[in-house]
């Protein structure tokens, strides 16, 4: 599959209804960007089933802000619409083909378990263990 470009019009769409999205952050000017640029073109040829999304950060200044990009290039990856992973730096094909795994692996009812304990262990204070830590929010 080819590369797509993402919006604010279609970011809702795209994560809802693709199981496992790959977002490239990049701009025109960016050098390291020219040079992730194909890796990440290449690598989507190998992955029909994965949606390989671009966003163009000079023209799509609020959905950059909405995920916090302040490096670029970024790769952001989601999978059933939860961001996994998100880091600044041009990874190479071999490192963008092993975080491909990695997250294909993921057994994603334990990743949303996960995040419930966490959310509830922020929302009450709680370490989850003996003693409470608090967060210093007020509850």
């Amino acid at each position: 599959m080819a590369t797509s470009n993402l919006t604010m019009a279609n970011l809702q769409s795209t994560l809802e209804t693709k199981d496992m999205v790959l977002i490239d952050f990049w701009a025109s000017w960016c050098g390291p960007c020219k040079s992730f640029g194909p890796v990440f073109e290449k690598v989507s040829e190998k992955h029909a089933d994965i949606a390989f999304m671009k966003v163009d950060t000079e023209a799509e200044q609020e959905l950059s802000g909405m995920f916090g990009i302040q490096a670029i290039p970024t790769l952001a990856i989601f999978r059933e619409g939860i961001l996994l992973y998100r880091e600044a730096g041009a990874a190479s094909e071999a490192a963008l083909e092993n975080l491909i795994d990695q997250v294909k692996k993921l057994d994603m009812d334990q990743v949303r378990a996960d995040i419930a304990k966490q959310e509830q262990e922020h929302e009450h204070g709680c370490d989850g263990g003996h003693g409470c830590s608090g967060c210093g929010h007020n509850h």
